[in-house]
């Protein structure tokens, strides 16, 4: 299932919450997600543009894989994206690190998520990097519905992941084994 979303930089969370809450938006959370990305050794999966996503989002755990499509002027052209449910983190990281699997990343972010005409619209913030927009939906004229409301930029929309944008302001995700709020690990 293509991922539909996009992000926005450069933003003032407090200007954005204003605003989404002037849109009737309902703040649903403000929390940190644990994140742990899996590959094996080699990261094959890497070489092909994919990833699987163990995440701990406080009330629900998901494993994902994910797959780039490609790239386009905005970022990534396109995003796959198979998700479910599971229901302990240390017994599905055990069980991918048991079939050979090892921890590319483990990182934290911190997402206060608001819903808004049935649209998901985070502020997401990463250890090192400024806070961002991110909206996401099931098709993308909403999700454009959205930004417009928002004030956003459409021109100005990315449609890439943290990696990405990390490499904006002069970081290389990959140099970090542990990417937390706390911890900063890099890779030996």
């Amino acid at each position: 299932m293509e991922e539909i979303e996009v992000k926005f930089l450069h933003i003032d969370p407090k200007e954005v919450e204003k605003r989404l809450l002037g849109l009737g938006a309902e703040k649903k959370y403000d929390r940190v997600f644990r994140d742990r990305v899996f590959d094996f050794p080699g990261w094959p999966l890497d070489a092909k543009k994919s990833w699987l996503r163990l995440r701990d989002k406080g009330d629900k755990i998901t494993l994902s894989f994910k797959k780039r499509f490609g790239i386009s002027k905005t970022g990534d052209a396109g995003l796959e994206e198979v998700e479910i449910g599971v229901d302990d983190f240390e017994a599905t990281t055990l069980i991918l690190e048991k079939i050979g699997m090892i921890q590319k990343f483990n990182e934290e972010k911190r997402r206060v998520h608001f819903e808004v005409d049935g649209v998901d619209v985070d502020i997401d913030t990463w250890p090192l990097m400024p806070p961002y927009l991110e909206i996401e939906g099931e098709e993308w004229g909403e999700v454009r519905k959205v930004a417009d409301s928002l004030g956003m930029e459409w021109e100005k929309r990315r449609t890439t992941g943290a990696m990405q944008i990390y490499r904006e302001y002069g970081i290389e995700e990959k140099d970090y084994s542990v990417l937390t709020f706390d911890r900063q690990v890099k890779r030996k």
